[in-house]
């Protein structure tokens, strides 16, 4: 049986998800947008059949639909999941899960209650390297991981002034929320571990400087509002003893943008890192993917070659929902991660509000 798939949301990362989509056998059958002129036009560019500006509307007139992509800015992840898995569809949602626990709870207990799976666009654990490093850790040649280092640093990347992005009331926060994908793979290398506390500090220095502003293209809003963090920095303890830093920032005084997990384990180490040119493009990046072992007395370093991935593993991420709803993989990440990595999130911006440490229940 083929399954049948709307999207909501005509933006950037349509392109990834109908592409992972449709290399897992799935029809794409409509798009929705509130930009019903955007809506059609992406549904010429994909071929899909249906135009939708309401998704109400998409949800009652397909009933025979199986999922729904939801792509779309964060205020508007929990509501539209909601909407979605009460129509009996299973969700695949856009990065963050929401703009917090609380809404990842409720959209968790949404899909247990109808039965439905729920996945999140954790695309950076689709990507080759991270598989390799996965079959690694599996196979027990890292043991426990005791301390890692979680990276997604910019120099120069507030993606826009006054847009959704930089206001805190549609979008959670800032780089913390937005790049929290780096936080997410080091938890998944750790077996997601339960949290005990954060203790961390954000900071606004660069947040209203235009010469920070990313290279993507993203319109300014003259009137809008940028009320979030430039950069942010903390530390996570677990209740297993081990640790957690991380450093998440679109504007810092740093060399040049880094995405990256380094990890110590009881067996070995390793990394996964991808840095950026100058121009700040995936096509002119470079992937590093290395395991640290000693080898009868020496320190040996191996470096892991994968297949090139330019889009970190978007469309793969994709594909595995479907496949996943499919019955023929195990899905890459879980509304109790999501709802995990949440609580850290929530912890780390109380952290930063009171100078002190918080506790996670």
């Amino acid at each position: 049986m083929t399954i049948k798939i709307g999207i909501i949301g005509a933006g950037g990362m349509l392109q990834y998800h109908s592409a992972g989509f449709r290399a897992a056998g799935a029809e794409i059958v409509a798009i929705c947008d509130m930009n019903q002129v955007a809506a059609k036009k992406a549904a010429d560019a994909y071929d899909v059949p249906h135009v939708f500006s309401d998704s109400a509307q998409m949800l009652e007139q397909l009933s025979d639909l199986d999922a729904v992509s939801i792509i779309t800015p964060n205020r508007t992840h929990r509501p539209l999941a909601l909407q979605v898995l009460q129509a009996g569809k299973h969700v695949f949602c856009e990065k963050p899960p929401a703009l917090n626990a609380a809404e990842v709870l409720q959209m968790k207990e949404a899909s247990e209650s109808a039965g439905k799976t729920l996945m999140f666009n954790f695309n950076n654990r689709a990507r080759p390297e991270s598989y390799a490093l996965r079959k690694y850790i599996d196979a027990g040649e890292v043991g426990q991981i005791n301390s890692a280092q979680a990276k997604w640093i910019r120099r120069t990347g507030i993606p826009g002034f006054g847009g959704w992005f930089t206001n805190k009331e549609l979008s959670g926060g800032g780089p913390l929320i937005d790049l929290l994908h780096m936080i997410d793979l080091a938890l998944y290398y750790m077996d997601y571990p339960t949290p005990s506390c954060v203790l961390a500090q954000t900071f606004s220095d660069f947040i209203q400087d235009k010469n920070f502003k990313g290279p993507w293209g993203i319109p300014d809003v003259a009137d809008g509002v940028t009320d979030v963090e430039s950069s942010s920095h903390g530390f996570i303890k677990f209740t297993s003893g081990q640790v957690l830093s991380f450093q998440v920032s679109w504007a810092e005084m740093i060399k040049q943008e880094e995405v990256s997990v380094t990890f110590q384990g009881k067996k070995a180490g390793g990394m996964i890192r991808r840095l950026f040119g100058s121009d700040g493009l995936d096509e002119t990046a470079i992937d590093d993917c290395e395991l640290y072992v000693q080898e009868h007395g020496r320190s040996v370093n191996r470096s892991i070659k994968t297949e090139i991935s330019e889009d970190m593993g978007r469309i793969r991420s994709a594909e595995n929902f479907v496949r996943t709803i499919a019955g023929e993989e195990s899905p890459l990440n879980t509304p109790d991660q999501a709802l995990a990595l949440m609580k850290i999130i929530d912890a780390t911006y109380q952290s930063a509000r009171s100078g002190k440490p918080i506790d996670i229940q």
